[in-house]
């Protein structure tokens, strides 16, 4: 998935999907980043790094505090993600 270049990451791309996790690996297009909300784990390397992070279902994180990150449902070998722009708040039903 490409994601707009303010969120600090390359294309997305979905690694794996297990019974409850879904793990992805970006690029990074900045010097750095955060996550908060889920595993997170990577580097930054002299020939652009990346960042991986494994997201459990119903998890919300926030990326390079541009980003928010929520895994909504797994399905066997398929995920439902949602990304948008960080603190955009969004109806939910009840």
């Amino acid at each position: 998935m490409t994601v707009p270049e303010t969120y600090g990451l390359g294309p997305i791309e979905v690694t794996a999907i297990t019974g409850g996790a879904v793990e992805m690996i970006a690029p990074l297009t900045g010097p750095g980043y955060s996550v908060a909300g889920c595993s997170g784990g990577g580097g930054v390397s002299s020939a652009g790094g990346g960042v991986e992070l494994s997201c459990d279902e119903g998890t919300e994180a926030t990326v390079n505090d541009a980003m928010s990150l929520e895994v909504v449902e797994i399905l066997n070998t398929a995920a439902v993600l949602r990304i948008e722009p960080a603190g955009r708040e969004t109806e939910r039903p009840c």
